[in-house]
């Protein structure tokens, strides 16, 4: 699987706590296996995200991403945060 990253993802990455870089590290690696994998919470976003999913890195934090390509080849990570994200 390609990722590509927004600069905003990449803008909102780097203000990240460390601990919550290292988590996303991780689940990145299970997401690249399984983007559906039952640890990611991964789910469909509504509304004007109708386009876009995310996926949990802990209770509070949050990647938003698209699928590129219908067969999941490709996905681009849109932001990453808190519920903010989707203000």
């Amino acid at each position: 699987m390609k990722i590509f990253t927004t600069s905003k993802f990449r803008k909102s990455y780097i203000k990240l706590p460390k601990r919550i870089k290292n988590q996303a590290k991780a689940k990145e690696e299970i997401f690249r296996n399984n983007p559906f994998d039952s640890r990611l919470e991964t789910h469909k976003l509504h509304g004007k995200y109708k386009n876009y999913w995310t996926f949990s890195i802990d209770n509070s934090y949050r990647i938003m991403f698209k699928f590129l390509k219908s067969d999941g080849g490709e996905v681009a990570f849109i932001n990453i945060g808190t519920h903010e994200i989707y203000k």
